[in-house]
């Protein structure tokens, strides 16, 4: 059994899998507050502990482990900026008594998780020339914004973490730059595209057209802005169509999401194609149809017939990272022990079909 783990700011999302004829299997996953613990290890013991045939009792039945988490992991450790935890993966493997345990970039996760995907889980926004062969590149706008690249060696695609987000917004026209000044005001310096695309991004695109631009936000909108979720407010309203700022908050965000997809996609030469994941894309895929991503994704210039010729899929799966953690911690198990669970699965078939078993 292979446990992965997505861990976040504000939530884990913990995932069991096994594998059946080289694929993988879902057994069950589970969602935890993660400031209501003091570590990561009291939520996986927690999530391990559950009774009944759907999962394990206690770590010894589990082979293997990963956890995407997100922030550059240094020498196994990394320090996680909205909660006051420290992972270390010796330290993990010790407590949880589980031997192979790995800490991988969140995006580099997802990345490993895109050949585990079905072709129903994946979403073609632009077809582009799918002939072509060589390197991928993969954009996440969640509660913050995720870049990672697929190096393409000739036979496989190789998951790099990248912390591109961070970099610096470049705004493309009259209207995103009185963003971009809005925005430096506000945080006193360096405005980053996370600050545009992303959750964050979202709130800071409707605070903007409805302060600075003056757009109208009526007492029921601003009453449902402070009783929900405001980005599942923006989101919904927006792709409905039904409240003109919201609309307008999300054509921005759509927009910008698409300029720097196309910006990843020219530094790294995408050949492959780019994948837009997170959990955003998913939940306004009308809007990102309409046609602002791909205008932005496609507006380089005299690059402009580079980009255009690359594909652009957008994930559905939104186990996409916990996918690729369990894909990573079974091959790496393998490399160091020498048995692979992936390989066992499809010998287990093998022979049960020659009637050996």
């Amino acid at each position: 059994m292979i446990l992965a783990g997505d861990v976040g700011g504000t939530k884990v999302h913990l995932a069991l899998y096994r594998f059946e004829q080289a694929a993988l299997q879902h057994v069950r996953d589970q969602k935890f507050s993660a400031p209501q613990y003091p570590d990561l290890q009291s939520i996986v013991r927690e999530f391990l502990a559950v009774d009944g045939a759907q999962g394990p009792q206690n770590s010894d039945t589990i082979d293997a482990a990963c956890f995407g988490v997100p922030g550059p992991v240094r020498k196994n450790v990394i320090r996680l900026t909205n909660l006051p935890w420290t992972l270390d993966s010796r330290q993990l493997a010790r407590d949880l008594d589980i031997e192979h345990l790995f800490l991988i970039n969140d995006l580099e996760a997802n990345g490993y998780g895109i050949n585990e995907l079905s072709a129903d889980q994946v979403f073609i926004l632009s077809e582009g020339d799918s002939s072509q062969v060589g390197n991928r590149g993969l954009i996440a706008a969640g509660t913050g914004l995720g870049e990672g690249m697929m190096i393409w060696n000739g036979k496989s695609h190789i998951p790099m973490a990248s912390e591109g987000g961070h970099t610096d917004f470049a705004p493309r026209n009259a209207l995103e730059m009185e963003l971009l000044q809005h925005l430096h005001a506000g945080l006193n310096g360096h405005v980053s595209w996370e600050r545009v695309c992303s959750g964050i991004g979202l709130k800071n695109i409707y605070a903007f057209l409805r302060d600075v631009k003056k757009m109208e936000e009526s007492a029921a909108l601003r009453q449902r802005m402070q009783e929900e979720d405001p980005n599942s407010v923006i989101g919904e309203l927006g792709e409905s169509g039904e409240n003109e700022l919201c609309a307008k908050t999300l054509n921005i965000f759509v927009s910008v999401y698409g300029a720097e997809a196309g910006n990843l996609a020219l530094k790294i030469l995408a050949h492959g194609g780019i994948y837009v994941g997170g959990g955003i894309a998913p939940k306004v895929l009308k809007t990102m149809q309409s046609g602002a991503f791909m205008d932005a994704f496609c507006d380089k210039g005299r690059m402009h017939d580079l980009v255009a010729n690359m594909p652009v899929r957008i994930i559905l799966e939104s186990r996409a990272a916990l996918m690729g953690a369990a894909a990573y911690a079974e091959a790496r198990a393998a490399d160091l022990s020498g048995r692979s669970l992936r390989a066992a699965s499809v010998r287990l078939v093998d022979r049960k079909i020659s009637g050996k078993i």
